[in-house]
């Protein structure tokens, strides 16, 4: 695997303002839609985007070709499975504690690389690369941690969830490294709509939702960019720098979620921000320069 550079670095950057700035929108979402509907609608927007995406520049979609297969399985579980977990942890467990977890993806994702890859195998920088990024998201929150017997159920299904990411790719970097971006991100986009659907109408009442002006916006917003936009930006980091280099987007996300906390709910920002903002950019470089 190659050493990232500078530009994969700010791409790197830009998923995790992204994705940082999911948290409390999927939070406002929550109080309008439950969990399935949530996912179901996310990805109809985000299909939406990505079908006019790609007409617009003319790349085939090979959905429904003969690997089908392959992309239903990552459209599962890189979309279905973990967009509906995420979504049921977030409504129940307090934000800090879901950063935590999602953090914990770097983690397993380079056990994971080291196992079922050739050229992503752990080493001893690597190693303390991973584990400073973790330490620097729990200096961030390690006041704010509350785990408790309500709550248990609801941290393991972010745990699976986010674990889900890693297992998809896995798969992704395996069966899928000559496929376009565009189209992998599509392809497995309209299937993780084909098993959203149904699960939506057996489990819920999508109909039957009464969503507000601002959970509406948070959901659109949710659709075209954190999840349209940014998974085609986390399949081409991912297909470039692999996945251990990919994953370490997780330590910035909570980063970025603070920050647009102070932006938009007027939240103080603290000298540990800073703080883990050093820590967690000294651990990407560590990746970076040791992920060959």
């Amino acid at each position: 695997m190659k050493e990232a550079k500078t530009n994969d670095i700010l791409l790197l950057i830009l998923l995790g303002a992204i994705w940082g700035s999911s948290f409390f929108n999927i939070k406002i979402a929550t109080y309008s839609f439950e969990p399935f509907t949530l996912a179901l609608i996310r990805v109809i927007f985000a299909t939406i985007f990505l079908l006019l995406i790609s007409i617009f520049y003319k790349i085939k979609i090979y959905a429904f070709s003969k690997k089908w297969k392959i992309y239903a399985l990552v459209g599962a579980c890189n979309i279905a499975i973990p967009f509906f977990l995420i979504a049921l942890g977030t409504n129940k467990v307090d934000s800090y504690l879901a950063a935590i977890l999602m953090s914990t993806t770097p983690l397993t994702g380079s056990i994971l690389a080291h196992i079922f890859t050739k050229d992503e195998k752990i080493t001893f920088f690597k190693s303390i690369g991973i584990i400073l990024g973790f330490f620097g998201v729990l200096l961030l929150f390690f006041d704010k941690l509350v785990l408790n017997a309500d709550n248990y159920f609801f941290a393991l299904t972010i745990l699976i969830g986010s674990t889900f990411y890693s297992i998809a790719g896995i798969i992704i970097l395996k069966k899928m490294k000559k496929a376009g971006n565009l189209d992998v991100t599509t392809s497995t986009m309209i299937w993780a709509l084909i098993f959203l659907f149904p699960a939506a109408f057996i489990f819920e009442e999508p109909f039957n939702s009464s969503p507000t002006l601002d959970s509406m916006l948070s959901l659109i917003y949710l659709g075209t960019i954190a999840t349209g936009f940014a998974w085609w930006l986390r399949f081409k980091i991912l297909m470039k720098n692999g996945l251990v280099f990919q994953t370490q987007v997780a330590y910035l996300i909570p980063i970025f979620g603070v920050i647009f906390g102070m932006l938009v709910l007027n939240e103080q920002i603290t000298w540990k921000v800073f703080a883990s903002l050093i820590i967690i950019i000294s651990s990407i470089y560590i990746v970076k320069k040791y992920n060959k």
